[in-house]
């Protein structure tokens, strides 16, 4: 602990992460770090810099699966008050990397705020919401976002804009270990009008993801001009189970985690519905699912 001297109120060895992750899966980091400011985070980045240590950056853990060996380095988690700070500024919001996608899309409704309808039901932190770009058939992240503060590796702060910003499906160009904040320009409406479209896509949701289960969201990008969980479901893969991992009968892009089962488990069922996928279809299924081994 002595390369954290000082620091010892914010950080933890040998953390459990299973209960960091939607999953409920996953073994202890070595060190599992929640700084209260930027200023303490550039030093937690130094340190561990400055001795080799690895970090890893964790959400809400929405879109995670973690070895059930844990993880080797530092886990950071930015759910700090300075991390989830939200501003309005007129058709403009500045929120914190730590602030939860699923309220703030609430927040801008009561706001009549318009621009992040799409992300309604996504679990996630708005950094990792950037990341991935994340969204899902009714539009994604990226139509919203104008600017982001980062921070790299040795602890520097700094600021990417359009057009320096690109932006894929469920990816950009964002290299930087640290997303701190997101400034996002949305548009003037009717608050009874954005609830009414946030209620629909909700509905939409409830009625074709299993929502009540252990799971990570989608696991497999959408290939070119089709769906992974269409091809899924036509492999006759719904319901197939390895361990207390099945694929669930909703919605085929989906595994959930049943009682007893672990990060091998998932892992295992992805290999074969990947195998399965390609021997019928000639398609090799990427994974939008994040894996920390």
């Amino acid at each position: 602990m002595s390369i954290f001297n000082g620091l010892e109120e914010i950080v933890r060895t040998d953390r459990i992460l299973a209960k960091e992750s939607w999953y409920g899966l996953g073994g202890p980091a070595d060190y599992f770090i929640r700084p209260v400011s930027v200023e303490q985070l550039g030093d937690v980045v130094r340190r561990c810099n400055d001795n080799g240590i690895v970090t890893k950056v964790l959400g809400f853990g929405s879109n995670l699966l973690i070895s059930d060996d844990g993880v080797r380095g530092a886990v950071i988690k930015l759910d700090s008050d300075a991390f989830k700070e939200v501003t309005f500024a007129g058709e403009e919001i500045t929120a914190g990397a730590g602030a939860q996608m699923s309220k703030l899309v609430l927040d801008c409704v009561d706001k009549g705020l318009s621009g992040l309808e799409a992300l309604t039901g996504i679990p996630g932190s708005v950094g990792g919401a950037v990341r991935m770009n994340a969204g899902g058939k009714f539009g994604d992240i990226s139509s919203a976002v104008e600017s982001v503060t980062l921070m790299d590796s040795k602890g520097e702060v700094f600021e990417k804009s359009k057009p320096e910003l690109s932006f894929d499906y469920r990816n950009c160009n964002i290299t930087a270990s640290f997303i701190l904040s997101a400034k996002m320009k949305l548009n003037e409406a009717d608050s009874d009008q954005i609830l009414r479209t946030v209620k629909e896509m909700w509905i939409y949701k409830k009625n074709n993801q299993p929502l009540n289960t252990k799971n990570s969201g989608c696991i497999f990008k959408n290939p070119r001009d089709t769906s992974a969980g269409a091809l899924i479901d036509r492999a006759g893969l719904k319901g197939l189970q390895i361990g207390g991992a099945v694929v669930s009968d909703k919605h085929a892009n989906f595994i959930v985690a049943q009682k007893g089962c672990s990060s091998r488990d998932v892992l295992r069922l992805i290999e074969a519905i990947q195998q399965r996928v390609k021997e019928s279809f000639g398609v090799d299924l990427e994974l939008e699912l994040e894996v920390w081994d």
